[in-house]
């Protein structure tokens, strides 16, 4: 029997810089495709995988971030908030909001990723990471997007590998042991990157590739294309 995973992070505290003018004044999670906000369309993926506690990091504007979200009760789940006075990085980030993620294996997502990846079908990956005597990952891997073609990760037989082929490129969709973040000091500012690169050469990292529906939110222009797009859907 699969469990199925409570608790997810969603990253919104970056500053989008690439996003501005429109981050000037808005955060870039709250930039609203097909009339709602990036970060709603996760909140729904998430609530309908039967996630029940989201935490949302924020920085820049946060403040707008709580205001518009409020405690998660019209989606269904809960939703607490992890304020940073200025961004901790994502490992810093996890770290600052252990205490509202609680213990044992949870999903974590940026919040401009836009996809239809299915959430409740990494089930049976969290019950197997949570039943491991050391902690590991499972990272979602697309295929490598005309701006990274070289990829970042080897994935084969579902297996990750810092070298080799075939390469893809992180999702920025990942399941995470609590249990590796417990040596991090909260308010600590660190990535994620040399947790990622420890763990695949340790060998406790597993992967798999999602071919479906994904964009990573970057520009103004990427912006206005999903948005004309969702709308003529």
């Amino acid at each position: 029997m699969t469990h199925s995973i409570k608790t997810a992070m969603i990253f919104a505290a970056g500053r989008g810089e690439r996003m501005r003018p429109l981050t000037d004044t808005c955060p870039k999670p709250l930039l609203e495709v097909g009339g709602k906000p990036l970060i709603v369309w996760q909140i729904e993926r998430l609530a309908a995988a039967g996630v029940a506690t989201i935490v949302i990091n924020h920085a820049w504007l946060g403040e707008q971030i709580e205001a518009a979200l409020g405690d998660g009760a019209r989606w269904g789940v809960a939703l607490r908030y992890s304020p940073e006075t200025e961004a901790l990085e994502t490992a810093g980030g996890i770290a600052q909001a252990l205490h509202l993620i609680g213990d044992g294996v949870f999903i974590a997502v940026s919040g401009d990723v836009f996809c239809d990846f299915d959430y409740a079908a990494l089930r049976e990956r969290a019950a197997a990471l949570a039943s491991r005597d050391l902690p590991g990952m499972h990272l979602v891997m697309v295929p490598n997007p005309p701006f990274h073609p070289r990829g970042d990760f080897a994935l084969e037989n579902g297996a990750l590998a810092l070298d080799g082929a075939p390469r893809f490129t992180f999702g920025n969709i990942g399941l995470y042991d609590t249990r590796m973040f417990r040596n991090l000091a909260p308010g600590t500012r660190r990535a994620l990157t040399p947790y990622y690169r420890e763990t695949i050469a340790a060998g406790r990292a597993s992967g798999e590739l999602y071919e479906g529906r994904w964009e990573n939110v970057g520009t103004p222009a990427q912006l206005q294309a999903l948005d004309e797009e969702l709308r003529t859907a």
